[in-house]
């Protein structure tokens, strides 16, 4: 477990990209594996949907973070899903979590079995469960959907507030795998960046551990040097 005095990041500076992995990443004090998240600020207008930024990120190195995936599809998928790790497959699903059934974190399914899922849409949409395309979590191919997500992909969405989270690895991850994770995400957001949305777009960024304090990185200067 890291000594290292929190007190030491300056909370008025603004970091390196590198630096503040560093940073972030040493302020581990507790006791379990933390996850290191993080959060930004975005130069849009959440008011206005043609704005909303969201998607998916398969970061290189996973995040470290155990999912189980139900994969419902018909029976001529089942075994692919059932081969690239799901924890639970199949079309009976629907019923189960009708019924009350919630003991996954992730659903994916193939187009064909939207119609059907329909009938369990309230419920999982009001999880942020419900299948969607822009998240990867409806696809033909649904093993490379199931692998994807079972090696760490992340899915992502903007809030009320034009704020967005994600993890981005653990903090046993070495500084080299967090600072790919972390670079692959922010340039995956980085392509989203809406039409519409005017000035500058990354406002804030900063990194932190589930017990630790924020690391303030400087946006311009990152945007900059992503985009280069």
């Amino acid at each position: 477990m890291s000594t290292t005095n929190v007190n030491v990041i300056d909370k008025s500076k603004l970091y390196g990209l590198e630096e503040a992995v560093k940073l972030a990443k040493a302020t581990q004090r507790a006791k379990f594996t933390e996850t290191m998240d993080i959060s930004l600020k975005l130069g849009i207008d959440p008011t206005k949907p043609e704005q909303h930024v969201k998607g998916f990120a398969d970061l290189p190195n996973g995040t470290g973070i155990a999912k189980k995936v139900l994969a419902i599809v018909s029976d001529k998928d089942a075994e692919a899903a059932k081969n690239a790790g799901a924890d639970f497959v199949g079309a009976e699903y629907i019923d189960k979590i009708s019924g009350g059934w919630m003991e996954f974190d992730v659903v994916v399914a193939t187009p064909d079995m939207m119609a059907r899922i329909g009938k369990i849409g309230k419920v999982l949409g009001t999880k942020g469960l419900m299948p969607n395309a822009k998240y990867g979590t409806i696809d033909k191919d649904i093993a490379s959907a199931v692998k994807s997500f079972k090696e760490g992909r992340v899915v992502f969405k903007n809030d009320k507030y034009g704020l967005l989270n994600s993890p981005v690895g653990k903090s046993n991850f070495g500084e080299k795998e967090l600072l790919e994770n972390v670079v692959f995400f922010l340039k995956k957001v980085l392509s989203l960046k809406p039409s519409t949305s005017k000035g500058q777009y990354l406002r804030g960024v900063s990194l932190s551990l589930t017990m630790g304090p924020s690391v303030k990185l400087d946006p311009l200067t990152l945007q900059r040097e992503l985009r280069s």
